[in-house]
């Protein structure tokens, strides 16, 4: 018998996989709230299963996700990054990318570490929520705002509240599993 899943992801596999393996479990390591950020940036306006098929495109593309490499992109590979038909070819989503690696730089040499600097707006603990359905899960909270204007007020791009909060969820700092998830307690 399959275990209960939070109802977004049942029906494909990738989805599923995705689910059982990463939403929700802590991340404090920079080089995936890198990642997480960078995919989250792209899916904005679009599905998250989308992002998900093309992550490994992305993953080669933007060098394995290496903000360091990423914040130093010239022109010539924005301009290759626009030609490659195996990511979101949005000009200024690739934009917002090297942007948003240089900005990571900068919280990084002001906190030691973009994990110390996100984490402290939820004193370092996941918020556990109480959702019977993901449906009921907000697309965004006021704590989302707040590190919204934040992140932009340090020169990030592409982060909305509603893209930060999703980026809250995928990295664990909020648990937004059902309540009747096999995953609620795990994680």
């Amino acid at each position: 018998m399959e275990p209960h899943r939070c109802g977004w992801c049942l029906g494909d596999k990738l989805y599923e996989a995705y689910h059982d393996e990463e939403w929700g479990v802590p991340v404090r390591d920079d080089a995936t709230l890198f990642e997480f950020l960078v995919l989250e940036t792209f899916q904005a306006g679009l599905s998250w299963l989308t992002i998900l098929k093309k992550r490994e495109n992305f993953r080669k593309a933007f060098d394995g996700f290496d903000y360091k490499k990423i914040s130093t992109y010239k022109q010539n590979k924005i301009d290759a990054l626009l030609q490659d038909a195996g990511i979101i070819r949005n000009k200024l989503k690739i934009k917002a990318t090297v942007t948003n690696a240089r900005a990571f730089l900068g919280i990084q040499k002001e906190f030691g570490s973009f994990s110390a600097y996100i984490w402290g707006f939820v004193n370092d603990k996941p918020i556990k929520n109480s959702f019977v359905d993901y449906r009921d899960a907000p697309a965004k909270t006021s704590l989302s705002d707040t590190l919204s204007k934040d992140l932009k007020k340090r020169g990030f791009k592409f982060v909305g509240s509603t893209v930060v909060y999703a980026h809250m969820q995928a990295t664990g700092m909020v648990n937004d599993h059902e309540v009747n998830c096999f995953r609620y307690e795990e994680v």
